[in-house]
C-alpha cells in the first residue's frame, strides 16, 4: 500500500519552458516522505529530539517518463520496498492526478544516523515497527 500526497506544480518548480525541472522531483519525493511520516504520527524534529537520530538520503535512482507542467496537480507516492536495521528503501512515483499517468519513479534509500555525529546507527526497533505496513 502506498501513501499518496498531492502537490501542485508552481512556477518555481519549472524551467523556462514551463516543464518541471528534473531535480525538483527529488523535492516532491522528499515532501511525500515527510508527510508519510507525519501521517503515522512521526514528526522528524520530535524524532530527533526523542531519539538523537535522523534519516538521511544515502542513495537515489530516478527514471523520468513524461513531463509535468506548470499548474499540473500531481500525486506523489511513497511505499517501503525493504526495511533493514539501519536503512529503508522506498519506492516513489510522481503521477499526474487527473489521469494517474506515471511521470517519474524511483527508489530512495534513507539511512538512520546519529544526529550529532552523522555516523550510521540502528533504526530504533519501535520506530521500525511503526513504519511497517
Amino acid at each position: 500500500m502506498s501513501f499518496e500526497f498531492p502537490i501542485r506544480v508552481y512556477w518555481e518548480d519549472t524551467d523556462a519552458g514551463g516543464i518541471v525541472f528534473y531535480a525538483n522531483y527529488l523535492k516532491f519525493f522528499e515532501r511525500a516522505r515527510t508527510e508519510w511520516l507525519r501521517s503515522l504520527g512521526i514528526g522528524q524534529q520530535d524524532l530527533r529530539e526523542r531519539t538523537g537520530g535522523i534519516f538521511i538520503v544515502s542513495e537515489t535512482n530516478v527514471s523520468y517518463h513524461r513531463p509535468a507542467r506548470l499548474d499540473d496537480e500531481l500525486l506523489v507516492t511513497a511505499r517501503i520496498e525493504t526495511a533493514g536495521r539501519a536503512s529503508i528503501l522506498l519506492a516513489q512515483q510522481a503521477l499526474r492526478a487527473a489521469d494517474r499517468e506515471l511521470l517519474a519513479e524511483g527508489t530512495i534509500r534513507i539511512g538512520w544516523v546519529d544526529a550529532a555525529t552523522l555516523r550510521p546507527a540502528r533504526i530504533p526497533a519501535n520506530l521500525l515497527e511503526a513504519l511497517k505496513p
